[in-house]
């Protein structure tokens, strides 16, 4: 689509896009990098990828092995 449009057309997309963005709420980085902080590692004991996997509900798990003789 913005290939179809002019160059002025792409301008006042663009200028568009900028006022929706301009309303977004903003917060200082050292305030949100706490509380991101502090949310990953309240469910850090929830991550499967930290924690694992247990055996009996992994689905991934080989259900037999393979043995040559």
């Amino acid at each position: 689509m913005a290939q179809e449009l002019s160059e002025k057309g792409l301008l006042r997309m663009e200028v568009e896009q900028l006022k929706k963005e301009v309303r977004n709420p903003r917060a200082p980085i050292s305030k949100t990098g706490k509380e991101i902080k502090e949310y990953v590692e309240a469910q850090a004991g929830n991550d499967p990828l930290l924690r694992g996997i247990p055996e009996d509900k992994n689905p991934f798990k080989e259900k037999g092995a393979c043995r040559i003789s």
